[in-house]
């Protein structure tokens, strides 16, 4: 069985294979043939011809349903984990004989759900069939397939005949916002950055909220930048990028990709680092990524990707800013060495003992943060008050 599997896969991808029903006529159309040659009857010749031929049009009918079926996907839009999208497929039958009960399965990764299945009765001469099915991502990442089978055993069923068609698709998947009411972590850093402010001389704060120029719009940009009088006079929307005052009122969510990290930990790291972007952008004006792969990252739309790609990776290639910066790490050591201002958020490894190890973590007496732990809640860990 182990040799025959394959040797009935390839026949089926190249050709056809006989289904159950087909090795069953294989069998007495032989030993009709048999008895003939034995007892030179004609009638056992009759039924062995006939059963022969109802073989080769049961074998030739599926290879010429699958035949000439065009296939042609619609581009898919990133999401976040836990949204679902859809996956449209448009299946043509350029011929002028109708495509009739196929099997449409398309093979997209393990990270996306279950492997769609759909079952096409007819498709007319001339026609399309579309193919609508919704996928529900439970991880994030890029996802690239490429491979879409058809199979029919139409119309007999007693040999059935497989196509593979490669048509690429891509989709990006973003981690998972948590939706924070209040962030003391970024509260508290930008509270500080607006009491500097508040000392600097009148003359040299009127800079603050300058327009520094023009850009067009996009997808996620807060509608309090949008600059409405160019908007309407160029007839699409542009956002305005303001004059930032060097007295740190950019927070820099810096990511530690380097340490010894859990994958449900670094899994929880990136859904932090997104949400804490999306909260410093919506309620303090600016923020940056930063990673040992990519450096400074800014704007909604480059973290995320950023952040959809990320892996734990032991070489750094970036050096980390020089300014306060929010540190994402699951290594102690790392938090030592920050620079003056920062705050930590620190993620101990998941054992038994989780809770001694949180006591045991003990940082540097300049430095704020947050320690991780495994039995409560994320987003209500980023939202309680620092001590």
């Amino acid at each position: 069985m182990k040799l025959a599997k394959p040797l009935l896969t390839w026949l089926e991808t190249h050709s056809a294979a006989p289904a159950y029903g087909g090795w069953v006529l294989i069998g007495l159309t032989f030993c009709f043939w048999l008895a003939a040659a034995n007892t030179m009857a004609g009638w056992l010749y009759v039924l062995s011809g006939v059963g022969a031929a109802l073989l080769l049009l049961s074998a030739a009918m599926p290879m010429r349903i699958l035949k000439g079926i065009e296939i042609r996907r619609s581009p898919l839009s990133p999401v976040h984990v836990g949204e679902s999208f859809a996956v449209e497929i448009t299946l043509r039958n350029p011929m002028a004989q109708s495509k009739g009960l196929l099997v449409a399965q398309d093979q997209v990764p393990k990270g996306l759900g279950e492997m769609p299945e759909v079952v096409i009765e007819a498709i007319a001469p001339h026609n399309s069939y579309l193919w609508h099915y919704i996928l529900n991502p439970e991880r994030r990442g890029l996802y690239q397939w490429k491979t879409i089978t058809l199979r029919t055993g139409a119309p007999l069923g007693l040999f059935w005949s497989r196509r593979v068609q490669h048509i690429q698709a891509e989709v990006l998947i973003y981690p998972r916002i948590l939706p924070l009411t209040r962030c003391p972590i970024l509260d508290e850093i930008g509270l500080s950055a607006q009491q500097q402010l508040q000392q600097v001389p009148l003359s040299r704060n009127g800079t603050e909220g300058t327009t520094r120029s023009l850009r067009p719009y996009r997808t996620g940009d807060p509608m309090r930048m949008v600059h409405w009088r160019s908007s309407a006079r160029f007839n699409t929307m542009r956002t305005r990028e303001m004059e930032v005052l060097g007295g740190g009122s950019t927070f820099v969510i810096a990511l530690d990709t380097q340490g010894n990290w859990h994958p449900d930990s670094f899994e929880q790291a990136v859904m932090t680092a997104a949400s804490l972007f999306c909260y410093a952008t919506q309620h303090h004006g600016t923020a940056q990524l930063w990673t040992p792969q990519w450096g400074l990252v800014q704007g909604m739309h480059p973290v995320l990707e950023v952040l959809a790609k990320i892996e734990p990776q032991p070489v750094t290639a970036e050096k980390l800013p020089e300014q306060s910066v929010i540190w994402l790490t699951a290594n102690s050591e790392s938090v030592k060495p920050l620079p003056m201002g920062s705050r930590y958020i620190f993620w101990p490894q998941p054992t038994s003992d989780a809770e001694i190890r949180t006591v045991d973590f003990l940082a540097p007496l300049d430095q704020v943060g947050i320690t991780i732990s495994s039995a409560l809640p994320l987003q209500v860990q980023l939202q309680t008050t620092l001590r």
